[in-house]
């Protein structure tokens, strides 16, 4: 996903890459959600003033890491990349 700099404004995404997890085209709902999970973890860290990317990233990690176990039982590898501009 993309933040603005100063504002932590959400400018793009957040977007979400599979590689050997499901199969995407038959998963399209899973993944949907999955944003949704991610956009709604982003958006509490946001109204709590977060902006320590560190705590960010984690808190997208666990909640969807919970979500992703409580729907297909498999920990997948989770990693949150969130870019700055200006």
């Amino acid at each position: 996903m993309t933040l603005e700099k100063y504002t932590n404004q959400v400018l793009s995404g957040p977007d979400i890459v599979s590689r050997g997890f499901v199969y995407v085209r038959e998963s399209e709902n899973l993944m949907d959600e999955a944003r949704n999970v991610v956009s709604d973890a982003l958006d509490k860290c946001l109204s709590k003033n977060t902006t320590d990317w560190g705590k960010m990233k984690n808190e997208i990690k666990d909640s969807l890491s919970d979500y992703l176990w409580k729907k297909t039982k498999r920990n997948p590898m989770i990693l949150p990349i969130i870019m700055e501009v200006n």
